[in-house]
């Protein structure tokens, strides 16, 4: 532990630097950050957290497209599209995020915003206060996702699930976003369920490359067991919210001269 809490001046540092409003623009989480209603929050960080691979910028640009066929009206959408309105998501992609996603994406937001009013319970009702972390959220979740007739099986792969060892970074930062609350306002904090101290570390590229070198990770792969290795460590620097480091972490990596 002493070798962690060398570091922690150092990285509350970057966490004040990086955790703030002036981070929002050039990052995915600047979509939700469009819009005040929850559901609208909520749905649209949903696919902004599942588009999240490749640059930044380009990110921005495919989830911007998709609100716009949505009227950028993602809840009203949703929850009241006729089978006309479906064609405007016809043709779009993102990577290997395709129509045929999309559409079933769409397809299980209706049924789960016509009877329920956040998308909160789809996560936490899956998860114990006892839980030490989000797993089982995450497991449930992907559950739900699965067990419908109409679900096509290319469409699984956009939804990680920890029994499957995948880090589930896409998830673990959109859970961050809906959780996470402090006085910056970069996170919502909308959801209130969900225990900032059941968080798991978003595992992407820059922050593995941080952790390491700052010993707060060992394992090598890029799996659950390094996501919590990782979160399990910052803990040791604030337990309540260790998940806050990701900004430092993350942050560190993409400077020019690096930590």
């Amino acid at each position: 532990m002493e070798a962690f809490i060398q570091h922690k001046k150092q990285l509350d540092t970057l966490y004040k630097q990086f955790n703030q409003p002036a981070f929002i623009e050039n990052d995915p989480i600047s979509i939700p950050h469009l819009y005040r209603k929850k559901q609208d929050i909520e749905i649209a960080g949903f696919f902004a957290a599942v588009f999240a691979w490749g640059q930044r910028k380009t990110i921005i640009l495919k989830c911007t497209d998709l609100l716009q066929r949505m009227d950028n009206s993602p809840h009203e959408f949703i929850t009241q599209y006729q089978e006309a309105d479906l064609q405007k998501l016809v043709g779009f992609k993102h990577r290997t995020f395709n129509d045929t996603d999309l559409l079933y994406f769409v397809y299980f937001l209706h049924q789960w915003y016509t009877k329920n009013e956040s998308l909160e319970q789809a996560f936490s009702k899956h998860i114990k206060s006892t839980d030490t972390n989000i797993e089982n959220g995450l497991i449930g979740f992907r559950h739900l996702f699965e067990t419908n007739d109409e679900v096509p099986k290319r469409t699984l792969k956009h939804i990680s699930s920890p029994n499957k060892n995948s880090a589930c970074k896409k998830l673990c930062m959109y859970l961050r976003w809906m959780v996470r609350n402090d006085s910056s306002k970069v996170d919502f904090g909308i959801w209130k369920q969900i225990k900032t101290s059941q968080l798991i570390c978003p595992l992407d590229l820059h922050v593995q490359r941080s952790a390491i070198k700052l010993g707060l990770l060992t394992r090598e792969q890029s799996d659950w067991k390094a996501a919590v290795e990782l979160t399990e460590n910052l803990k040791s620097l604030d337990k309540n919210d260790p998940v806050k480091y990701d900004f430092a972490l993350f942050g560190s990596s993409v400077m020019p001269y690096g930590m």
